[in-house]
């Protein structure tokens, strides 16, 4: 007589300060996130956990909000957030851990994702790991907002792509691209369907480059029909980078 193993699955919406992981996803000799929540899942659970984030966030990067979804024989009891929140190390924490139907997936089915990455234009004590420390430089934000409104004129970003990935596609519909400034603070706010690995430290570090004049808004054109990563700005820290938003339709 069959027997059938029946999985239920589980999203869990979770934050963390990147500043002591090699990133999200799980990779050899390095310390990750997802290694992270997999030990504790695993313990708590009892079984071989393995989960499937909704995006591969570089080293250093934050998230205060990110989801995963992961697979278990077993119903989890409404404890489990409070269990994996004592098991998990300070700098991750889980926000809620809920039911979807056994075929809804934490990457495939994000409709979109939004990053914010931060600027600090006077010396910040309080912002060194957290925001990218460039106050000795002076910016022109209006230049910066003039440049993201050429973003959307474009949906192949090859050239702020990372290179050597395993990306099949560099095709990303982009949605909101925006510079706001509050004192000595700049915050960009970006938001697309996806995005490609490093894709939006290297637009904040091209961003940067018109900002301080050394090219001029419209030759971000140039850049992007180059689809050369050589053809884009440095890429800006990390540490200055959160993911704050992945949107579903459950």
């Amino acid at each position: 007589m069959w027997s059938y193993i029946i999985t239920l699955r589980y999203f869990i919406e979770f934050s963390y300060n990147g500043k002591n992981y090699f990133g999200y996803q799980i990779q050899p000799d390095a310390i990750s996130v997802q290694e992270e929540l997999e030990k504790a899942l695993s313990t708590i659970l009892r079984e071989d956990i393995k989960t499937t984030g909704a995006g591969r966030t570089d080293t250093g990067v934050h998230a205060k909000k990110i989801f995963a979804h992961f697979d278990t024989e077993n119903p989890v009891s409404d404890q489990l957030t409070h269990r994996l929140n004592s098991f998990l190390p300070p700098d991750i924490s889980i926000k809620r851990i809920f039911p979807v139907r056994d075929d809804f997936h934490a990457r495939f089915d994000a409709t979109y994702r939004t990053y914010e990455y931060y600027i600090s234009l006077e010396k910040n004590p309080f912002t060194q790991e957290s925001a990218w420390q460039l106050w000795r430089r002076s910016l022109d934000v209006s230049k910066m907002n003039e440049a993201c409104k050429i973003l959307f004129e474009y949906e192949d970003f090859t050239s702020f792509a990372k290179l050597k990935t395993d990306n099949k596609t560099n095709i990303c519909k982009m949605y909101k691209a925006e510079w706001e400034q509050n004192g000595s603070e700049l915050k960009f706010t970006v938001s697309a369907n996806r995005f490609l690995r490093n894709m939006v430290r290297a637009i904040v570090g091209t961003m940067v480059e018109i900002g301080a004049g050394k090219i001029q808004p419209e030759e971000l054109r140039r850049v992007i029909e180059d689809k050369n990563r050589n053809a884009a700005g440095t890429s800006a820290p990390g540490h200055g980078l959160f993911l704050v938003d992945v949107g579903y339709e459950f």
